[in-house]
């Protein structure tokens, strides 16, 4: 796969179709972008080009544990470098759970660059509050604290890193272990500001600021409670409400790989969301 440095960082990324408008699609928690490919190869088909990448420490893209901003600050001006380098912008944005959360940063952060939001799955309340912050940073941090930077590339999601990336170990072991902590704390310290819902760490008012033409699916499990997405569409001014024929489940978290018996019609609510924009607002796309 091509990569490109963004910030002195190598992105492995891909881009799925072969022309019109651009879609940035952004995968969860700290997954690789892999299990999106079915998903963009179904939005391609019916005339996009959707870009897949992985941000900094996911997937086969280089590790970087440093930065003052927090870490989706850091992904979200990754993500419009990269758009900008492929000539990309606006694009589309959007994602599933932290995938949607970067999407909005990056609106945020960003307006010029982003065309139109993808909202997935919304994280948001007191159970993702709780569960995420140990998932993300907690568990790293104890086990730098534990058995230093050994400890730290034999957890699971290091491995998988690692995997990828072989380098990655090497970048990893270098890495003084205090200096990993406090990184770590300091990503920790940031994501733990805020509001808990309806999106984990997102103000109200912040929501209430999109000016971009913006599509909401809301998720069913614990983490990404229905409730919270609906609300989100709410608060985001003109955001257009779109619901799965799925209940919610009292289960802490549900892949996205189990959202494949609704993959096409996902991909054609999104398709179809966003040819409604373009016909409004055509931009060029070739």
């Amino acid at each position: 796969m091509p990569v490109q440095n963004i910030r002195g960082v190598e992105i492995n990324y891909e881009v799925v179709g072969e022309g019109g408008p651009w879609v940035a699609l952004v995968t969860g928690g700290r997954r690789g972008y892999q299990e999106f490919i079915p998903l963009s190869r179904k939005i391609a088909a019916q005339g996009f080009r959707v870009l897949l990448h992985d941000r900094r420490n996911t997937g086969a893209s280089d590790i970087r544990i440093d930065g003052d901003e927090g870490e989706e600050e850091i992904w979200a001006d990754d993500l419009v470098l990269l758009l900008e380098r492929l000539g990309a912008v606006p694009a589309f944005v959007g994602g599933t759970s932290s995938g949607a959360r970067l999407s909005m940063l990056t609106c945020l952060r960003h307006p010029q660059a982003v065309r139109g939001l993808l909202l997935v799955r919304i994280t948001g309340g007191a159970f993702a509050a709780g569960r995420l912050p140990n998932m993300y940073y907690g568990q790293f941090i104890e086990a730098a604290r534990r058995g230093g930077m050994a400890a730290v590339c034999a957890t699971e999601q290091y491995q998988e890193r690692i995997a990828a990336n072989p380098a990655n170990r090497e970048r990893l072991m270098a890495m003084d272990p205090q200096r990993y902590i406090a990184v770590m704390q300091h990503w920790l310290d940031l994501f733990l500001r805020g509001p808990r819902a309806p999106v984990l760490g997102m103000t109200e008012e912040a929501l209430s600021s999109i000016r971009v033409p913006t599509i909401v699916i809301p998720g069913n499990d614990n983490t990404h409670s229905s409730v919270n997405g609906l609300a989100a569409a709410e608060l985001i001014p003109g955001a257009q409400l779109y619901r799965l024929p799925i209940e919610d489940q009292d289960i802490p978290l549900l892949s996205f790989t189990e959202w494949a018996p609704y993959e096409e019609e996902l991909a054609n609510a999104l398709a179809g969301f966003m040819q409604r924009v373009d016909a409004a607002d055509p931009k060029e796309t070739s």
